[in-house]
Formats: structure tokens, C-alpha cells, sequence
């Protein structure tokens, strides 16, 4: 594997968004348009973000009932030219435009998604140049199945496939490693990525409203701590007329476990300025990456 790029100061945008419903065009519409609201900086109110995250699903209503409505063909090979132009997926075509339009790296979101040949379906999240090269691709590896009485019922499983890779890209200031929502929760998955010399790591998701008072900010903060990177998590708004009702609350939180950036529940985008001293202060003054004792435990990311 290449060197990982120095980490870099540099600007991201989160994009809590909002009015997300059962017209895929109008998702996508207000999706673009939330892309440019984002780039701009919220009309020039704050610096021009080099970095775009879109949240969980975000072309399409979120459950399992969903995910073969709204699924689309990528086909996508990691290390392969890819032909946006001759896609079979509308969100991905729409997601090239807008990077390469804007001219920034975009990370977008998940999507549905229903492979070639097999039919099988999969949380898909995709990253964009800002050339609207495809860059990278990364399956949801942990299917979200859980089950809490009297609370929350859910089976990703009953429709979806699990990923089976551990996915990353390079950019010009950093090196930024991908998850999706329930992904967080397993710590191997962050630390192979963190080992492999990625400074952040990002994860569209999509908590809801009982996991997230519970988890989301420690969950977050954990990870970020553990593996002394840039952590965050990209959320839909919560909308109480869906069956399923989102968390929101998008964050940032640096390598020593400070939230620096985040939202409520509503539409919104949030900013964060990425600064390599932090990373660069944790990992001197509490040297953990350098103190790891595989003599006496497994590392986790070998073999892989």
C-alpha cells in the first residue's frame, strides 16, 4: 500500500439534510441544490469547504421495505477507470456533476444499491474528485439489525447484503477512511483503517432517535480517541412524518476526543476547519500508536 498524504489543514461540510421523500428526482434536486448551498459556503458566510459529506440514504426513504425501490446499478471495480457518463446509477451521475462542478471532494453519502448480475442489495456510499472521478466505494460491512423491546425493531438484513472490504481514498490533504452508520459500533473496522494510515474517517449514518441519545456522541468520540483521528458522522434531519425518525446532530470531533462541530435535528449544514496540530499534538504527547503491544495481543488490521 502507497504512503498515506500528509494531513493537511483543511475545510468540511456536513449536510444534514432535509426534506428527503418518496420522489427520488426531487431528492436528488434538493440534494444538488443543498451540494451548492454547501460549497459556497453558506453564500460566502464561511470558507469554501475542500470536502462535502452527504448523510445515510440519502436519495431515498431509509427501511428495508425501501431499499429495492430505490436501488441502483453502479458497477463499480476498486482500481478500475469508471464511466460516469455510461452509469446505470442517476445519484451517481448527479453526485460526479456536482464535485466536478463545484470543485470539491464529495463523499456521497450511501445509496441503495443492486449489483449487476446477482440482484443482491447493498448500503453503498461512493466519493467524487473534485474532477467527479469515482474514486472510492464502500459497502455497509455491519448490517444494522436490532432489536430493543418496547423501542426500536430493525432489519437492514431482510433485504441488504453486507459488504465484505475495508475501504479508504486519498486526497491532496489527507487520507480518509469510510464506514457507514452501524459500522461505528465495531471498533476493528476504524482501527484496520487508522493502521493504514488514515488521519479521518467518515461515516454517513443515519441513528435514530433511540440509539442516538445513547451512542452517537460517544460512539464518535471513542473512535476518534482510540484511533487519535478526526472522526464524524453525517446524519439525515429527523422528520417526524416518516416511519423512521433520524437523530441528526452531525459532528466533527477531533483526535483527542473534542466535539468541534456539530448540528440539532433540523436541515442544516455544518462546518468544521480540519487542523493536522491536533492530530499532530495527540499522537506526540500520548504516543499510543507507537506503544501498541502486538507482542502480547493480535493486531487486528494484519492479514487484511
Amino acid at each position: 500500500m502507497s504512503s498515506a498524504p500528509a494531513l493537511k489543514p483543511f475545510n468540511l461540510a456536513l449536510i444534514q439534510l432535509g426534506q428527503v421523500g418518496p420522489d427520488k428526482d426531487a431528492n436528488l434536486k434538493h440534494t444538488r441544490d443543498m451540494i451548492r448551498k454547501a460549497a459556497s459556503g453558506n453564500d460566502g458566510a464561511k470558507p469554501k469547504p475542500n470536502l462535502i459529506v452527504l448523510p445515510e440514504c440519502f436519495n431515498s426513504l431509509y427501511g428495508h421495505v425501501h431499499f429495492p425501490v430505490y436501488a441502483e446499478t453502479i458497477s463499480y471495480t476498486p482500481g478500475q477507470p469508471y464511466d460516469v457518463a455510461s452509469s446505470e446509477s442517476q445519484s451517481v451521475k448527479m453526485l460526479s456533476a456536482a464535485a466536478r462542478e463545484e470543485g470539491v471532494w464529495l463523499i456521497g453519502g450511501s445509496i441503495p444499491e443492486r449489483e449487476a448480475g446477482t440482484g443482491k442489495l447493498y448500503n453503498t456510499a461512493t466519493a467524487y474528485s473534485p474532477t467527479g472521478e469515482l474514486v472510492a466505494f464502500h459497502r455497509k460491512v455491519h448490517l444494522f439489525d436490532i432489536d430493543i423491546p418496547g423501542k426500536i425493531k430493525f432489519k437492514e438484513s431482510e433485504t441488504l447484503s453486507a459488504g465484505s472490504s475495508i475501504n479508504h481514498f486519498d486526497t491532496d490533504f489527507a487520507r480518509i477512511g469510510l464506514g457507514i452508520c452501524y459500522d461505528v459500533r465495531f471498533p476493528e473496522l476504524a482501527m484496520t483503517n487508522a493502521r493504514r494510515g488514515c488521519q479521518v474517517l467518515i461515516y454517513p449514518s443515519a441513528f435514530n432517535t433511540t440509539t442516538g441519545p445513547l451512542h452517537w456522541e460517544l460512539l464518535q468520540r471513542a473512535r476518534a480517541v482510540d484511533n487519535q483521528v478526526f472522526f464524524s458522522m453525517c446524519s439525515p434531519a429527523r422528520d417526524l412524518s416518516q416511519s423512521y425518525h433520524a437523530w441528526g446532530h452531525s459532528m466533527v470531533v477531533d483526535p483527542m476526543g473534542k466535539v468541534i462541530a456539530e448540528t440539532e435535528h433540523e436541515e442544516d449544514i455544518v462546518y468544521a476547519h480540519i487542523d493536522p496540530k491536533v492530530f499532530e499534538e495527540a499522537r506526540a504527547g500520548i504516543p499510543v500508536t507507537t506503544q501498541r503491544r502486538f507482542d502480547v495481543y493480535p493486531d487486528v488490521s494484519r492479514g487484511l
